[in-house]
């Protein structure tokens, strides 16, 4: 699905595989190329991935067995699923309240927002960690950014770019955790981390940047 991504990012990271927290996914149609991938993975990992999704629920009663022994061998941290549409929340909240997984993935930006609705109370109630996939709406919210003038009432949180003020925005929401915005830059990657950090949007702040998303 990400071509080369996994072993290049393998690579990268074994100088110093004990700083980092790798998360990846299965996405297969049998069990048996599941277990081809989760094999694949691990040996581009070292033999060891701390969060293991089940990518848009596929075949997920056929993959959790897999991943949750591989678990119990010490090869898995966590077990999670993801899933981009509303439409399989219903299937998504079934398997969050089964105990058997510990990590959903679930699209959240300013003009996504079905996920207030059910599925980030249910994840707080279960104590589950939340990745937020989508943060820029797949690149939409960045096509109109708001001016610099725009973006000063921001300053004090540490947002200088309206990429910034998108994922600050989702993270915080306190049952959000991490946010995963895609991009081709190392430059902009340095950029987004700036806004994983304190501090965090009120209500007031949160429903400017909702705003500027929407005009």
């Amino acid at each position: 699905l990400y071509g080369e991504a996994e072993r290049v990012l393998g690579d990268a990271v074994r100088p110093e595989r004990d700083r980092a927290v790798i998360a990846t996914k299965v996405w297969a149609p049998t069990v048996e190329e599941g277990r081809r991938q989760i094999a694949r993975a691990l040996e581009f990992f070292g033999g060891r991935i701390e969060l293991y999704q089940i990518h848009n629920l596929v075949s997920w009663r056929d993959h959790l067995p897999v991943l949750e022994q591989f678990r119990q061998d010490g090869h898995i941290d966590a077990i999670g699923a993801t899933h981009r549409s509303a439409e399989a929340f219903d299937e998504l909240e079934e398997l969050m309240r089964s105990g058997r997984i510990s990590c959903v993935q679930i699209p959240y930006n300013p003009l996504q927002r079905e996920v207030e609705a059910r599925m980030l109370p249910a994840a707080a109630d279960l104590g589950m960690g939340v990745i937020l996939m989508r943060p820029f709406g797949e690149g939409g919210l960045m096509r109109k950014p708001p001016s610099a003038a725009e973006l000063a009432p921001l300053a004090d949180f540490g947002v200088t770019t309206w990429a910034q003020a998108l994922l600050k925005w989702g993270l915080s929401d306190r049952r959000c955790h991490t946010a995963i915005p895609a991009t081709s830059s190392a430059d902009h990657m340095h950029d987004n981390a700036a806004a994983g950090a304190p501090p965090w949007f009120g209500p007031e702040e949160r429903a400017y940047v909702a705003g500027l998303a929407s005009r």
